[in-house]
């Protein structure tokens, strides 16, 4: 019979072994990162957008995904901060256009996603995001949130991010934002193409791809609208937020404009709960 001593060290060993592997796996992780920024570098410097980023999407069988990859203008330190917090990213995910609640319990995230804007939070569709917080070393952030279902049959939802640091306080990130879709999730995209989507582009396709990628570029701006209003006093920084991820969207009219600034701006601040004049600088 094994003494409790030796169960102790066993364990002890085991707890070893797997943070070991956990660094091993991290470092890897870091280095492929890095390497997809190298290669990306020349269209990071020279693009349409605006901004160091690139965007990307695909179509798999009854999956859609859309990427994002970006140089923030933030130290890596403070991104690490921002997006190990479930709190912080209820904020993030409260600032698209047709979110309308988000409460974080623990590392779980609900959200209320509304087909219209303008859709009281009662009757919007409830999603329950599950949050790792994969690895957050000195040189690499992993985090994710996972959805197993979600409203006409779609299911397996992501907002993955991965950052590395940068030289001179920057940080480079991979966002990615993908779910499933059974038959009615199908021909419920295929009937938004038809209808309200029919005028919509993408920014590297159109189409249910095109659509990916608008939502994924949606959740990066919200991203680096939080990030821009972190250091705020806390008073300022919920209607700051608001108003700069209304001017960032609206830099990509074709793709993201969905109303005028004075409607977003007061049914964001109803989403928030916020009873104080909305700054609209």
């Amino acid at each position: 019979m094994i003494r409790t001593p030796m169960l102790a060290r066993l364990a002890g060993v085991a707890a070893a072994s797997l943070l070991a592997l956990s660094s091993v796996a991290a470092h890897a992780d870091a280095g492929s990162l890095r390497s997809r920024y190298t290669e990306l570098k020349p269209q990071l410097q020279h693009n349409s957008y605006g901004r160091p980023m690139v965007i990307d999407s695909a179509e798999h069988g009854n999956t859609l995904q859309g990427d994002v990859y970006a140089v923030l203008d933030h130290p890596y330190d403070k991104v690490k901060e921002a997006l190990q917090d479930p709190a912080a990213w209820c904020d993030i995910m409260l600032l698209p256009f047709n979110t309308k609640g988000c409460q974080a319990s623990g590392n779980h995230l609900t959200v209320l996603i509304a087909r219209k804007p303008d859709q009281p939070a009662d009757q919007a569709y409830r999603i329950d995001f599950g949050f790792s917080p994969v690895a957050a070393s000195d040189d690499y952030l992993d985090t994710r949130l996972n959805a197993a279902q979600g409203p006409f049959s779609t299911h397996d939802y992501r907002v993955n991010v991965e950052a590395v640091p940068l030289d001179n306080g920057h940080t480079f990130m991979h966002m990615n934002y993908g779910y499933g879709f059974g038959g009615m999730g199908r021909f419920a995209m295929n009937a938004y193409m038809a209808t309200a989507g029919a005028s919509k582009v993408g920014f590297t396709t159109n189409g249910v791809r095109g659509a990916v990628e608008r939502n994924a570029m949606r959740y990066y701006l919200a991203i680096d609208a939080y990030l821009n209003t972190m250091d705020l006093p806390q008073a300022q920084r919920t209607d700051k937020r608001i108003n700069q991820w209304f001017a960032a969207t609206e830099h990509y009219p074709r793709q993201l404009h969905e109303m005028d600034r004075s409607t977003y701006v007061a049914l964001k601040r109803q989403d928030y709960g916020l009873q104080t004049t909305a700054s609209t600088q």
